[in-house]
Parts: C-alpha cells; structure tokens; sequence
C-alpha cells in the first residue's frame, strides 16, 4: 500500500506544479504494531504520525532506538498532563493550541536544552468540539507565542470539518501562515491530501492510504 499511495501523492504533487521533495509525508500509524510500522520503515520511510502517549511510550523506544533517524510527529490534541511524555518522545508538535501548554513545552526546552519544532493548530471551523485556536483568536495567540516565548514555531495546522469543502479552509490558513511570514503548513489527510497539496501544504498526514484500515 505504501508504494501505491507513492506513487499517487507523486501525480498530485505534478498536478499541482509542486516539488515532491517539498512535501513531507506524515505516515499516521496510530493503532498499528511495532510489525506495521516497521514494514513501512523498511521501504525507506522515517516520518510517522501519533496522537496518543501511550500508543507513542509502547512501541516508539524501541523504534528509535533502532532506527535513530526516524521522525516522530504528534497530532493529536495535548494534555497538560501528557505533555513532558510528548516532548520527550516527539521531534515535531503540531497541536499547539493553549498558552498554558505553550509555558510547558517552554520550560521544558529551557531545562532539557532539547529543540523540537511545533505547529500551531488553527480551527478554521470555528468548531466548538474540536481542538485549536478559534480563527477570531488567531492572530492574537500566533502574535504572543512569537513574540513571549522561545519555542521554534514553524508553521500551522488544521484540520478541517468533515462536512465542509477543505479548499477553503487550507487557503484560509495558508493566509494567516503567510501574515506571520510561518513556512510550513500541516494540513490533509488520506481523503483531502490532493486538495491540501494544490493550496499549499508542505506536510500532509495520511494513515488508511499507507497502512490500511484501522482496528
């Protein structure tokens, strides 16, 4: 499956007049065995997505220790509780949406001296549910987490709601991506990457297309 899906996200990157080696492929492999993720590895893939800590302390050690140039990403929403366990397994963060969690992961760079890279995450839904910054809220928070803390922020993410055109959404974060001058975009998945990629993101998180159907 992972060579199909290659090879599909290959003709919608033409598609869109991108270059592949500007997109990063966040393979998602939440619910899946050490075995799952491994086959993928083998076929030379080193970025890979979570969204639960206990899933991520279970089966990521032993990965990485085997493999230490793997690149694991978290997506899912933070808790404060959590977060020590996320900063400490995860290279890139990309649910930034809480000044209370932005003080943790702060401190936490200032005593540990380890760099992460995070994405802030945008409801572009303005969804009540779902986690991320209201866009009404945006600017302000982007604005005080540039400007209060030291975190390496590179860019935003969203993920937009199901019953919605996604086109919008992606144009709308690229827009505020663009007035803080942040380079990357987090945005698309198995069902909407084409989309995604044609409005410019530069990571997409992709799960069933690579491993199947989750349990």
């Amino acid at each position: 499956m992972y060579k199909k899906f290659l090879s599909a996200l290959e003709k919608a990157v033409i598609s869109s007049k991108r270059e592949i080696e500007d997109i990063e492929l966040v393979a998602v492999s939440k619910k899946k065995t050490v075995n799952d993720i491994q086959i993928v590895i083998d076929q030379g893939h080193i970025s890979f997505g979570e969204n639960q800590t206990q899933e991520i302390e279970s089966k990521w050690p032993l990965l990485k220790s085997n493999q230490p140039n793997l690149k694991l990403n978290f997506i899912g929403s933070i808790q404060s509780r959590k977060a020590e366990s996320i900063y400490e397994h995860c290279d890139v963060i990309h649910s930034l949406d809480r000044i209370k969690i932005v003080k943790i992961f702060d401190k936490l760079e200032k005593s540990k001296k380890i760099i992460r890279e995070y994405f802030i995450q945008i409801n572009t839904g303005n969804e009540a549910q779902k986690s991320g910054v209201m866009m009404k809220e945006a600017d302000e928070f982007i604005s005080q987490c540039l400007r209060e803390y030291g975190l390496n922020i590179i860019g935003l993410m969203c993920i937009p709601p199901v019953d919605d055109d996604p086109k919008k959404h992606f144009l709308n974060l690229k827009v505020l991506a663009d007035n803080f001058n942040l380079q990357k975009l987090s945005m698309g998945m198995s069902n909407d990457y084409d989309v995604a990629i044609a409005c410019g993101a530069t990571h997409i998180r992709v799960g069933t297309q690579i491993f199947g159907a989750r349990n």
